[in-house]
């Protein structure tokens, strides 16, 4: 492997495991039964992406380079940056961390064969013979390992505290891999410079991702999802692992072909980076997102509302009150029943590390309510 591929595999290999490591694993266990939420998000990633992308191939008549790498974006599982993007604003990051571990895996089977299904309908049979699976299924080796070590760091070291800095250091990973690969894909020849296409490339590429968020974002909606939970499914429908692509186009195409494959993964990472981000801005403030709408803009994207939301949750649960027929009895006094119950001890693991984040973050609650309190006795 030479040194790019291998820089490349590494930073996304810090980036899935700090946003797995990011969850925790009793909110992973919730979302594992949240069936409503996990077809639908399968539905989106392996049915509506793809045949959108089909669609689109077919309406422009792209080129094969073109249209074949744009099926496998179409078809490839949720990207690593859907983890990060629902991070950074607060949307359901643990069911989207389940949805991309369960994307991933059945992409095993789905990503072949919807890109044989497609790539037959559109292009000659023999174009489907040439990919290269090799680069496919190992791009989906290093984010199913990093999901797991991240899922089973998170399990074993039992912290908030890890969490937090788990997160800090997946968000660092992801920053590093933006820089990394825009500059890998602009050190190629002229004629590989994503601003020398034809419009019909732009709205080919950004079509689907487009058409995505909506239909996502419109069918999580119609099934009553809680709204971080549709914040999550329509990131995860959209956001595709593009680097899969980029190693297909590699592996397959060369000169000027491959000029034109290399073009699509990348300027699709920019167009979902774009709809994404504004997506995911539209809901936090419209009160889609697990940040408070009205906390500032910094706050929300450095504050991992998850990790608070777990801890307190976590908190609430330490104690359980419990009924027992053994030890309870009712007796009458006049017309008053009275009842007897024990409190016992949930026998539950040792209570997690704390990350240090709710304080903060009742701290800033107390101090917006003393200053509306100090308007209101001045008004």
């Amino acid at each position: 492997m030479d040194p790019l591929n291998l820089t490349g595999n590494v930073l996304l290999f810090l980036l899935v495991f700090g946003m797995s490591a990011t969850v925790d694993i009793g909110s992973m266990h919730e979302q594992l039964r949240n069936r409503n939420a996990i077809l639908l998000g399968v539905f989106c990633q392996f049915i509506l992406l793809p045949f959108l992308g089909f669609v689109i191939v077919r309406l422009f008549q792209l080129d094969a380079s073109i249209g074949i790498t744009l099926l496998v974006v179409t078809s490839s599982p949720g990207g690593s940056y859907s983890n990060w993007w629902c991070s950074m604003f607060n949307a359901d990051l643990a069911l989207s961390v389940t949805m991309t571990a369960i994307s991933t895996l059945l992409s095993v089977g789905t990503l072949p064969g919807n890109l044989l299904l497609y790539a037959n309908m559109a292009y000659a049979a023999d174009v489907a013979d040439e990919l290269d699976w090799g680069s496919l299924f190992l791009s989906l080796a290093v984010v199913i390992s990093a999901i797991s070590l991240g899922l089973f760091c998170s399990w074993r070291t039992h912290s908030y505290k890890f969490n937090v800095y788990a997160n800090k250091a997946g968000n660092i990973a992801g920053f590093a891999l933006i820089i990394f690969s825009a500059t890998v894909a602009n050190t190629g020849e002229a004629g590989s410079k994503i601003w020398s296409r034809g419009w019909s490339f732009y709205a080919a590429c950004a079509l689907p991702c487009l058409l995505g968020l909506l239909f996502a974002s419109g069918l999580a909606s119609a099934a009553d999802l809680k709204k971080p939970e549709r914040l999550a499914v329509a990131v995860e429908c959209c956001y595709q692992n593009v680097g899969i692509a980029t190693s297909v186009a590699l592996a397959m195409f060369g000169g000027q072909e491959l000029n034109q494959a290399m073009g699509v993964p990348l300027f699709y990472g920019m167009v979902e980076a774009l709809f994404v981000g504004i997506y995911c801005i539209i809901g936090w403030k419209a009160g889609w997102s697990k940040a408070p709408p009205d906390v500032p803009f910094w706050k929300m994207l450095f504050t991992s509302y998850e990790v608070i939301e777990a801890e307190k949750r976590g908190e609430a649960l330490e104690i359980e009150v419990s009924f027992s027929d053994s030890n309870s009895k009712e007796y009458e006094d006049g017309h008053i029943f009275t009842t007897f119950f024990s409190l016992e001890e949930f026998p539950a693991k040792s209570p997690k590390t704390p990350s240090g984040l709710v304080d903060d973050t009742l701290n800033d609650t107390q101090e917006t309510d003393s200053t509306e309190e100090a308007e209101t006795a001045v008004v």
